[in-house]
């Protein structure tokens, strides 16, 4: 029977050095080999050119590293990229580099399918097939970084938990990933750089804000009217805005960080006035900047985008009463790599 090789990256670096202990080797190169994983990325044990071929033999015959392989890249005329990602068992993941003038945000995923049923994202019609494991979400900002230094020439500068799956859903790899990223021990990334976009689950929203973490929230809203999301985001009616609102405040009065809400306007779901009043008032409990998304289409044609107007009609409320507000233009439309296209062609 054929034995199946532990991911040497599940090790911490203790545990990688009590195994060199173990075998009669210096503690040290415990600390070598968690450099060569998570500092530099490496792909195999023959890489580690600074242990001797007998040890790269030996982590051989015990261990492997399941890194990701970016097995499908496009190219948007925006210069948007997306990335198939396949993973060590042959699932795929979708992965997306968007680049400014400024800056270069990598859209990560964390779920392979998606825990949730949100009426108007194509990843959430894939069931959720498995949570991805820290590395490979580290992984993907690995891989995004690496083209941002190719095709833009400079590092990554951002990160949004925006790709496939509910991050919340799969809390404890997520929080493991920003940790390694964020480390200096890994990519050295400052927290305030990433965003970890949730649909809504407030126990889990409280908990973060109980360890404090020092990364920024998003939430995808789109309504403030209970009826209404629900209607489109049916997971709504065992997580009711009542409850998320108590969640939010909770995670502002420990945090002290304002919350980003996303926000698509469709025409004739939530394209009313009272659907304008509700989002205003819901901003009202604490600090927050409401950014108004572009609807991407996923072929159905049960949601289309409001007009322009109600857009402008949406800003000037908030606006009004002082909330800020912007307009998210969609970039990777021609690739299916914006916003809730994400195996859309899958």
């Amino acid at each position: 029977m054929e034995v199946v090789k532990k991911d040497i990256r599940a090790l911490s670096k203790v545990q990688l050095r009590e195994f060199f202990i173990s075998r009669g080797e210096q503690a040290f190169r415990g600390n070598q080999v968690y450099e060569w994983l998570w500092q530099k990325s490496a792909h195999s044990f023959e890489g580690m050119t600074n242990l001797t071929k007998a040890t790269r033999a030996m982590l051989e015959q015990h261990f492997v590293i399941n890194h990701i392989k970016v097995d499908a890249m496009q190219r948007s005329s925006d210069g948007t990229i997306k990335n198939a990602v396949k993973l060590h068992d042959g699932l795929i993941v979708e992965s997306v580099l968007i680049p400014t003038e400024t800056r270069t945000t990598a859209c990560v995923s964390s779920q392979v399918g998606c825990s949730l049923d949100c009426k108007f994202c194509a990843t959430a019609r894939l069931k959720r097939m498995r949570n991805l494991n820290p590395d490979e979400i580290y992984d993907q900002v690995v891989a995004i970084d690496r083209q941002s230094r190719l095709y833009f020439d400079r590092p990554l500068s951002n990160i949004v938990f925006m790709g496939m799956g509910e991050p919340l859903m799969n809390y404890p790899n997520v929080l493991k990933a920003i940790d390694k990223i964020t480390s200096e021990e890994g990519l050295g990334m400052s927290p305030k750089r990433i965003t970890v976009s949730t649909s809504g689950v407030p126990k889990m929203i409280k908990k973060m804000a109980d360890e404090e973490v020092k990364f920024n929230l998003a939430v995808s809203l789109h309504s403030a009217i209970d009826a209404v999301r629900t209607q489109i985001m049916p997971f709504n009616a065992t997580f009711p805005l009542k409850d998320l609102r108590e969640a939010l405040i909770h995670w502002y009065q420990k945090t002290r960080k304002k919350i980003t809400y996303e926000y698509v306007v469709w025409q004739g779901i939530n394209d009313r006035k009272e659907d304008i009043e509700a989002l205003v008032k819901f901003c009202r409990f604490a600090p927050a900047k409401v950014n108004l998304i572009e609807y991407n289409p996923i072929d159905d044609g049960q949601f289309q985008q409001a007009p322009e107007e109600v857009i402008q009609n949406y800003v000037r409320a908030l606006e009004a009463n002082g909330i800020v507000v912007t307009i998210r233009r969609s970039r990777g439309k021609d690739i299916d790599a914006a916003c809730g296209q994400l195996a859309n062609k899958a």
